[in-house]
């Protein structure tokens, strides 16, 4: 059996089970409930996004912080600047 992908430890159980199943070419999938009214929506959303300006900025951190969230972004499969940018959406949008 293949090793689980890093971002494993964010899988619930119904998750593992479907990636154990492809890994076996035992899997059949479901219906989708991607109707095309919300693949609109997320059109819609992702377009909005991309519109919006992006403001360069510099920033001074801890050399150390910045290996911890290389190392993070690097589990999580992202590059470490979409990461840092998602911390920081998540800081100011809760």
């Amino acid at each position: 059996m293949k090793k689980i992908p890093t971002v494993g430890k964010y899988l619930d159980d119904e998750e593992k089970e479907i990636i154990e199943a492809i890994e076996r070419d035992d899997y059949t999938p479901g219906p989708s409930l991607l109707t095309l009214e919300r693949l609109g929506e997320f059109q819609a959303a992702a377009r909005a996004t991309l519109r919006e300006p992006r403001v360069k900025i510099s920033l001074r951190l801890p050399q150390s912080d910045l290996q911890r969230l290389k190392a993070r972004a690097q589990r999580e499969g992202m590059p470490y600047q979409t990461l840092i940018n998602s911390i920081l959406h998540k800081a100011v949008c809760d």
